[in-house]
Order: C-alpha cells, then sequence, then structure tokens
C-alpha cells in the first residue's frame, strides 16, 4: 500500500515497517504483508497520515555506467545519485537497464502505470540500437528474430534491421516485445556475437529523442496516456 500510494519503493516500505515506523489505525504494525483495506484503513508514517503522493513521470537518457538502483552493495554510481539533485519526491524505475547499458529510462511514482509497461502480457515494444563486433548478413539477423533458448528462456526479437556497418563492426535496430534478464546480450551472444554499445531508444511510441545523456524531463499527459496499458 505504501508503495502504490507513491511513498516509497516496497524494499523501502518494508524497511519502514521492520523499524516501527508505520502504524495502521493507531497501533505500529511490524509485519509487512498485514492485510490492509485501502481507503479504509488509517495509515500513519512517523505519526503522519499518509496521502497519496503526486503521480510523477519521467524520462531519463541513462549514460553508460550508472546502475539502476537506489543503493548498490559494492558503492557503485547509481541513477539516483545522477538525479539527486533534480529535487524530485521518491520515483521507481520501470523495468531496468544494465550497468554498461545506455539510453532511455522511464521513473515514476504510479505503480499501476509502471506495471502496465513492463509486464510482458501488454507487449509494450522497447527498441535498441546495438552496434555490434561483426557484420551481420540477413540469414543471421533471421536467426535472431527466430530466437534461441538460453537458460531455459525464449529469447527472440521482434524485429532486427541492420542500420549501418563499418569495416568490421555494425549498428542494429533490436525491438523486442518482451524483456527478459540481459535478453538481448545473451540473444547475440548465443550466436557468437559481441555488444559493444546497447542504447534503448524508445519505449512504445515514446523516443528518446534530443534528450542530452544524463539528462531528465518530465513527460508530457499525452506521453503518459498513450504508454497506459492499465
Amino acid at each position: 500500500m505504501l508503495s502504490k500510494q507513491g511513498a516509497c519503493s516496497r524494499s523501502e516500505a518494508e524497511r519502514w515497517i521492520r523499524a516501527g515506523r508505520v502504524a495502521l489505525e493507531g497501533q505500529v504494525v511490524r509485519d509487512p504483508q498485514h492485510p490492509v483495506r485501502m481507503g479504509q484503513d488509517g495509515i500513519t508514517v512517523d505519526g503522519r497520515p499518509l496521502a497519496a503522493a503526486q503521480r510523477i513521470y519521467v524520462m531519463f537518457n541513462k549514460p553508460r555506467g550508472l546502475v539502476v538502483s537506489a543503493t548498490d552493495e559494492r558503492g557503485r554510481a547509481t541513477v539516483y545519485d545522477a538525479l539527486a539533485a533534480a529535487g524530485l519526491p521518491w520515483l521507481g524505475p520501470v523495468g531496468r537497464l544494465d550497468k554498461a547499458s545506455e539510453g532511455l529510462l522511464l521513473l515514476s511514482n504510479d505503480t499501476l502505470w509502471a506495471a502496465g509497461i513492463t509486464d510482458p502480457a501488454t507487449h509494450c515494444d522497447k527498441a535498441y540500437h546495438v552496434q555490434v563486433d561483426c557484420i551481420p548478413d540477413a540469414a543471421l539477423l533471421a536467426r535472431l528474430r527466430e530466437g534461441v533458448v538460453d537458460q531455459g528462456e525464449r529469447l527472440a526479437a521482434q524485429r532486427v534491421a541492420l542500420l549501418r556497418a563499418g569495416e568490421k563492426n555494425a549498428w542494429l535496430e533490436i525491438v523486442l516485445d518482451e524483456g527478459r534478464n540481459r535478453h538481448i546480450r545473451r540473444l547475440l551472444a548465443a550466436h557468437g556475437i559481441g555488444v559493444l554499445r546497447l542504447v534503448r531508444v524508445a519505449i512504445g511510441q515514446l523516443a528518446l529523442g534530443e534528450l542530452p545523456k544524463g539528462q531528465w524531463r518530465h513527460l508530457e499527459e499525452a506521453e503518459v496516456a498513450a504508454l497506459r496499458r492499465r
């Protein structure tokens, strides 16, 4: 409930509850799984009533080298470090980009909206530009579309196209309608292809566009609505 109301992440809510900071109808509750009725039970945090946070939707051009996590046990820089001076409230990442990947990352405190985008059942397309260490021919591109089974998971691309090629490497556009952990890297590795750069350039109809690396902006109402799946 704390997360759905946009107060914090689920993991942060669990820490608050176990620390005794959260009360239900005036009684401190330390069990994160304790049932609660939305709109009926009074919840307070540090003695203050819980109020639904204003819904905020942000797009961020993630640079390479940042971890998509609120904290990192290894002390690595995170996207939250990059956004620390922005004055934004708690926002959760909508999906993930691994440390070595770049590009479009959405963040929001609207968990229902976020779940609609990340749920594989909604088939929200994500487009990536990927620099690879070879020059793929038509047959290889076809095999990438057909997919492979890796670690018991089927990995395939909805669309694959050659954007441009140099002497030793090329850029591909790869579109997924579902995203498994390190999906593109594992798919390409299964065909002996190494990834030099991986940049997410679009989610649904929302394109990264000219947003500078390391910068963010609020989404417009029409952009939020276009991505709404629930």
